[in-house]
């Protein structure tokens, strides 16, 4: 049994197939990627993993479990978290009121808990502001914790949208191009903060255009261009491949 697969997926809209029965198994523990040229289908990839898009053939599974189709809420229950290529914070939240919104899929206190202040929803929340300091302190970020989200520099966007993520303790993190906008140095503490986040138990899969740092952490990468899978193996491997040379630098190259 994979701990994540697509199996044979294929999405359609209308007359564009985005990508097209494409197959791809992760173990548990990995760091994995799936990269390509703009307009290949990582995104949609990513959208039908998380719940966003419903597959028109073939399926997703989790843990043995067929997962294609059910609501975004269900799958991140389930123990799948993401970012997004467009950082989405909650502008006007401080950074740990964005990590605690991210904590809600595990929150146990009813309406009433929570309009009635009872005890046990005070201690819920203090348990949240708790694992939400934590994760700061996990990301660097621990000193800007009241700062309000949108004053905080790009790169420590990223950061705290990764803290929201793994709010949620995700056994499976997706990450959509998490060093896009960043500087080199940037990317260096980007790639030391993914293996962090791999040996505290949480796999790793990630979209990315940054081909060093894709070469650098991926254990296993699979290439799409234009929605179809045309390579799949290591970083060794996959950067001799000829279909995957042709796909990025053209037929003459």
């Amino acid at each position: 049994m994979a701990f994540f697969a697509l199996n044979n997926v294929t999405k359609a809209f209308g007359g564009l197939v985005a990508v097209k029965e494409v197959s791809y198994e992760i173990t548990q523990g990995q760091i994995a990627a799936m990269i390509g040229p703009n307009g290949a289908g990582k995104s949609t990839a990513f959208n039908l993993v998380t719940g966003l898009y419903v597959p028109t053939s073939g399926e997703v599974e989790f843990e043995g479990q067929p997962i294609g189709g059910k609501k975004p809420d269900y799958v991140c229950k389930l123990g799948i978290a993401r970012t997004f290529q467009n950082i989405r914070l909650f502008a006007f939240m401080t950074a740990v009121e964005n990590v605690m919104a991210g904590r809600h899929v595990r929150m146990g206190a009813m309406l009433w808990d929570s309009l009635l202040h009872t005890p046990k929803q005070r201690a819920e929340e203090r348990g949240v502001r708790e694992k939400a300091m934590e994760l700061l302190r996990f990301v660097d970020l621990e000193r800007h914790a009241d700062d309000y989200a949108h004053n905080l520099p790009y790169g420590f966007q990223r950061r705290l949208e990764i803290a929201r993520a793994l709010a949620s303790d995700p056994k499976l993190l997706l990450l959509d191009e998490p060093a896009a906008g960043m500087n080199p140095r940037e990317k260096e503490d980007l790639m030391k903060l993914i293996r962090a986040i791999r040996d505290r138990g949480t796999t790793v899969f990630l979209i990315e255009h940054d081909m060093g740092l894709v070469m650098n952490i991926s254990e296993k990468i699979a290439v799409l261009d234009h929605g179809e899978k045309i390579a799949e193996g290591t970083p060794v491997e996959i950067r001799a491949d000829a279909r995957v040379i042709e796909a990025y630098l053209g037929k003459s190259a």
